[in-house]
This record gives C-alpha cells, structure tokens and sequence, in this order.
C-alpha cells in the first residue's frame, strides 16, 4: 500500500490546489535505491521520501494537518461523529469567496496494484460532494459518486458497475456529516475496504496534534524479538548503549473496584504494575545503568520515533512527520532516511514524508533526488504554495544548500526586510 498523491483546497493557509505528489520523474538519479516500482505505465516509480522545506508560518505543517484531518473524517465520521455534529473544518480565512467554500480533500493510493482515486469535500455543516474512482486497467471506473442537491435538500447518488453490494442500505445508513466510504465499511464493504484501511491502519502522522509518546516504542520493547533492533538503532546516536532492560516492579497506586451486585464503584489504595526502562551504557572507563529521565531529550526524542520507525518499515506504511529534525543530530537524521533508501532494509515499500529546517540534508550527496524536495512558501495574500526543486532545473552538481537559502528556490524567511525593520 503507497501514497501516490495528496490534493487539497481552501484548507487553513492552502487557499488554491495544493498536490502534494510522490510520483517520481523519468530521471533516472539514484532510481534503484529512491524509487519503488510500481509496474503501472502511468506512475512507473514512487518516491520513497520526501522532504518538505520552507520558513517558519509558510504553511508547512498545514499541508500536514490537511492529510491528518482528511484521515480523522474517514476513520470518525461513520462510528464518532454524532448526528447534527459540525466538522472542526478551517477553510482559507483572508478571502471572503473562499470562507463560503467547501474544503476538499483527495488521495490516490496503490494497493496490490489496484490504484484508488478517494475524495470528498466537506464545509462545517455536512459532506458537500464524494467520489470514488478505481484503475484496475489503464481506465478508470467510477465506483460511486456524491453530491448534495440544494435544490431538493437531499444528497444523490450514482454507481459504476464496479461497485457491488446492498447500496441502497448504505446510502439510507449515510448522515450527512458521515462519509458514504466509511458507512459501507462499517456495515461491512469488503470492496471499498482497502481504501478505509489505508487510512486506518497504514498512514501514520506524528506532529503536535498526534505527538511522539513512548507507549508504541516501550510496547515493543516488552516484545524480547523486536529489542535488538531498537537497541541497535540507538547505538547510532549513543555508541556506549550496550542493553535496554524492561524492568517491571509493583509501585504504590490506586485501583477502581466495581461491585458486579450493586454496580458500586471503589478506589482502593494498592500496588500497580509499573514499567521501568533501564539503559546500560559501557565504556573502556567504566560501566553505569541510567533511567529515562537522566537521558538526553535527543535519546528520549530518538527512543520515541524508534519504534513508529521500525514498525513502518517492517509493515509497508506511510509515515508523515511534522519538523522530523526536532531533537535530532543531523547525522542522525540523514541516517534515518536513508532506512527509507535501501532496499534491503525498506522491502515492504514504506514511504517517508516530512517537514524539516535541516537545509544539510540538501548537501548530503546521494540522499535525495531533486524530485524528493518541496518547498513551500506564501504569496502576497498569505496563501500557501507547495512548489517542487525539481521545477528550478538546478544543475546536476549544484550546490543546493547554498541555492536554497540564498532564496533562489524560494521557501525561506525575509530576513534582510525583518531586520530592517528591527533597526
């Protein structure tokens, strides 16, 4: 399963059609260990990562929070949101024509060959229109489509011949503020569940809503198969990590107690279970175990991302990360992409997308190709724009740090005009 492209509109600062693509250029730079073959004649190769830059408020982490709130719509609308319920939707604010528009939403996704073309748009009070369209063969067929009739008051419905099951009980099933996709799924579409499940089960997206928290890593540390690995990955920032010890005590706490008979509730004061992670670090001097706390936040940092890491490479998922630099060493970080890279260790077809400030990612020869690199910057009206370093044609052996935060390629603060006004 891989993310083939990401469109938004009218969302937060994305006023205009943002596309966020990771199809990858004909060019043939670094294809065996970037790319992923996809054996289609229209996308013969997906990026494996890419990385997005631009100045503080360009609207980075907007583009983020489109994928993550287009995610929360599908996976909550049928089983969370209640009727009458409006959508916490945002659409462009410093443009009156748009503050009245629908905010729109679409991914194209492959899975197991099968290309899906999922999107809706949506303003706070209900799903303005949906569409579904399938590629099994170089055509695409249109499996449903919806929209609402404000003339009738009602939303409309019409099928291809793609789409089979009891399709009249999942319209009668379908709120207004629910998505079709996901009411079908519920009641039990096994034809349109590979798109639900993408969102469900195969994106994942760390930034400041959804932050970084040990539960996911300390879970698979308690798993003693899957602790070396994570071991091992910390060795690259702290060489004197010899051992991760998952020690379990019982610590005074507190327990609820319900009486079956009288359905009475009661805290006890008792011992709870607590996990206690325990790092033993060897040197030629001497040898030490420390707790988490007495870790450097960029080995807590490190700890945390670990395991969302490892699972996503080991599972084939698209990982999406808000200023994946946060706490981490540089080299450090282009080690950690460089997972995404190669083959051997990337063989399920995982894929990497996020923001960062790092500009020495850019001159780190062989990590990226010019089509692996965004920018994004606003224009004179505030609006957000996601721009590519490919559409600059930088030479083969130019030197793309220095471009970039020479302004050549857009995407960087106007530090000259704010210190002059500082003066």
């Amino acid at each position: 399963m891989m993310l083939v492209e990401f469109r938004v509109k009218n969302f937060r600062s994305l006023r205009d059609e943002q596309v966020l693509s990771l199809v990858a250029s004909p060019d043939p730079t670094f294809r065996s260990d970037n790319t992923l073959a996809t054996g289609l004649q229209a996308a013969p190769f997906l990026l494996r990562s890419v990385a997005i830059y631009g100045a503080n408020a360009s609207g980075k982490s907007n583009l983020i929070k489109a994928l993550q709130f287009m995610r929360g719509v599908v996976v909550e609308s049928a089983s969370l949101m209640q009727p009458g319920q409006k959508f916490s939707v945002q659409p462009f604010r410093l443009n009156s024509s748009s503050t009245g528009q629908p905010s729109e939403f679409e991914v194209t996704i492959l899975v197991d060959g099968v290309r899906y073309q999922y999107g809706f748009s949506l303003d706070a009070e209900r799903i303005v229109s949906e569409h579904l369209l399938v590629y099994r063969a170089f055509k695409p067929q249109r499996w449903f489509e919806r929209w609402f009739d404000e003339i009738t008051g009602r939303d409309v419905y019409e099928y291809g011949p793609g789409l089979r099951g009891p399709k009249k009980l999942w319209e009668e099933a379908t709120r207004p503020n629910s998505l079709y996709l996901s009411m079908a799924v519920q009641l039990n579409s096994e034809a349109l569940r590979p798109v639900f499940d993408w969102f469900l089960r195969q994106l994942r997206i760390l930034n400041e809503v959804t932050p970084l928290a040990p539960n996911f890593t300390v879970g698979l540390l308690q798993q003693s198969e899957r602790r070396p690995a994570i071991r091992d990955f910390l060795r690259s920032a702290d060489i004197s990590l010899s051992e991760i010890e998952l020690e379990s005590r019982r610590v005074p706490g507190r327990a609820v107690h319900m009486d079956v008979k009288t359905g009475n509730t009661e805290i006890r004061d008792e011992d709870v279970e607590d996990q206690r992670l325990r790092f033993h670090h060897v040197t030629e001097q001497g040898q030490a175990v420390f707790d988490l706390q007495d870790e450097s936040s960029g080995t807590r940092a490190l700890l945390f991302l670990t395991g969302p890491v490892l699972d996503v490479l080991e599972q084939g998922r698209t990982l999406v990360v808000d200023e994946l630099d946060t706490s981490l060493h540089t080299l450090l970080l282009r080690e950690l992409v460089g997972l995404f890279h190669r083959p051997e260790i990337n063989a399920s077809g995982a894929q990497l997308v996020f923001t960062t400030h790092d500009t020495s990612l850019l001159s780190a020869f062989g990590l990226f190709r010019r089509d692996q690199i965004a920018l994004v910057e606003k224009d004179v009206d505030q609006a957000s724009e996601l721009v590519w370093l490919s559409d600059f044609s930088p030479r083969k052996n130019e030197a793309l740090e220095r471009g970039y935060l020479s302004g050549r390629y857009g995407g960087v603060p106007l530090l000259q005009e704010t210190l002059g006004m500082a003066r």
